[in-house]
């Protein structure tokens, strides 16, 4: 009470500011201003009574709280609080301020926050943690799997069981699969978000190999594939810890309750298919999930209509289409090759590394996260798939043209060109072999005029010598100027001398 006395002093009798004082006394400006509206409400005034004990200032400036008795003080609902804290930006300080605005007497938020701290102590650990309203989807494998009989041959496939997990309201999913496959990881994520009608902000998958390429504690590669995914339904994954179990245990207890109130009950059952294996698991699920909780009202259905479902963001207007991704490189002729097939790149991509997207329909290339090719997939082994704008610019020229246009080009000059034209093409085995002596052949009009070419190709057609350079031979000795010269009636004899005859045998 020392200091009390000299801040009290310097500041009447002295008559010292608050900065001043509290320099020289080593306290709080604000203790200052603090000790004189103590005083004035004390009804002291200085200097201080003669007599005046420190004892007894300390108990007239600092009088102690008036006494509540406990019975008076309402206790909170714990199991209300509880339920609150899931919801988006509750927080215990939130819940204590309406606790007191609702009782004034009420307890001290230190207390509050122990006692709260307490009775969640005696809940399960999934259920004691705070997830928030449509923020976590645990999704895992089951370390069981169900039996599915082949009808045909006997054969007694393992079907994998996926299951899903919602962290405010435990409501859950679960299906079974053949693999744990990519594709059937990424399919049992589609099927889920439909399940549970909305998509949450985060997915917490174990470092399994579909989803985590690298498991890594602190940066995990995702697959390109699940990334994609997440994209699309515009979600955060977020992998649980390598060696963390904690992290998923929302996961574990699901996947703990899918074994006993699922698998169990199903082990002495024969299934002929998958489908009817997930036919008999969803009518199970609606009796899990309708399950009462044991230390909580409610069930997961009814916790998640009112907390998990109103939180969930809208599906996308459409699924997620499965597609694979994988490294391609250009080859020379301006094609990558996929599955056998070749598809067309701009050419200026050449000894490039793209990234293919593969799905059942397309096939999209790109260059450095930039789209530079779109095809229809093909089941063409050996074939190619080639757009014009991908081509150099000689290759498309020569690419346009075709035995029907060089037909065309040479009917402009006369039915002897075109006749020309058809018999160069006909005789080679590929039409595209011919194409370099017919665009030679259709060049001479050009440098004689179509009517001496259409004269020269009637001659070289009668004289079977169908040949470029037959043919610039004649129009450059001007032979088509020429009339045609007949050609010989040549009459065999009917008899020979020499031969015996057909008689001779008889």
């Amino acid at each position: 009470m020392r200091k009390i006395r000299e801040v009290l002093r310097l500041r009447y009798e002295v008559g010292l500011s608050a900065l001043k004082i509290a320099a020289s006394v080593k306290v709080a400006r604000s203790s200052v201003g603090d000790y004189e509206r103590r005083l004035a409400a004390a009804g002291l005034s200085w200097p201080l009574p003669d007599g005046l004990s420190d004892t007894e200032l300390e108990r007239r400036l600092f009088p102690p709280p008036p006494k509540v008795s406990s019975q008076s003080r309402p206790i909170p609902n714990w199991q209300r609080v509880h339920e609150e804290l899931r919801r988006s930006g509750v927080t215990l300080t939130l819940l204590w301020e309406e606790y007191r605005a609702a009782h004034p007497e009420g307890f001290a938020y230190s207390w509050f926050c122990e006692r709260y701290g307490e009775w969640a102590g005696k809940l399960d650990l999934v259920m004691r943690q705070n997830h928030r309203a449509g923020e976590k989807l645990f999704v895992d494998y089951a370390g069981q799997t169900a039996e599915v009989i082949d009808r045909s041959t006997g054969e007694v496939r393992q079907a994998q069981i996926f299951v899903a997990v919602l962290g405010a309201s435990s409501y859950t999913y679960a299906e079974a699969t053949w693999t744990q496959s990519l594709s059937d990881w990424i399919g049992s994520h589609t099927r889920a978000f439909a399940f549970f009608r909305g998509v949450p902000e985060l997915v917490v998958p174990d470092n399994l190999r579909s989803g985590v390429r690298r498991a890594c504690r602190y940066e995990p590669d995702l697959n390109p594939t699940y990334v994609e995914l997440a994209e699309h339904y515009g979600v955060a994954v977020l992998p649980a810890r390598v060696r963390k179990p904690r992290d998923k245990a929302k996961a574990e207890s699901g996947v703990l309750l899918v074994e006993r109130w699922i698998l169990a009950v199903l082990r002495h059952r024969t299934f002929f298919s998958l489908g009817e294996l997930n036919a008999a698991i969803a009518g199970l699920l609606e009796r899990l999930n309708d399950k009462p909780f044991k230390k909580l009202p409610g069930s997961r259905r009814s916790a998640f209509m009112q907390i998990d479902q109103p939180a969930l963001r809208a599906l996308p207007a459409e699924p997620y289409v499965y597609a694979t991704w994988k490294k391609v490189r250009v080859h020379i002729d301006y094609h990558v090759e996929v599955d056998g097939h070749y598809y067309s790149v701009p050419h200026a991509l050449v000894k490039k590394q793209l990234d293919a997207r593969l799905t059942e329909r397309t096939v999209e290339l790109f260059h450095k996260g930039q789209r530079v090719a779109s095809h229809m997939r093909s089941d063409l082994k050996g074939r190619h798939t080639t757009v014009r704008e991908h081509m150099p610019k000689s290759h498309r020229e020569y690419a346009d043209w075709t035995p029907e246009r060089l037909v065309r080009w040479a009917e402009k000059s006369g039915p002897n060109t075109a006749g020309l034209i058809r018999h160069i093409l006909n005789r080679r085995a590929h039409p595209q072999q011919g194409f370099r002596s017919c665009l030679g052949i259709l060049r001479l009009g050009e440098q004689y005029g179509s009517d001496r070419l259409e004269a020269a190709c009637q001659r070289a057609l009668k004289m079977n010598a169908c040949y470029y350079k037959h043919l610039a031979s004649i129009l450059d000795r001007g032979l088509d100027r020429q009339p045609i010269p007949e050609s010989p009636n040549l009459t065999l004899p009917t008899t020979h001398d020499h031969l015996r005859g057909p008689n001779y045998y008889q």
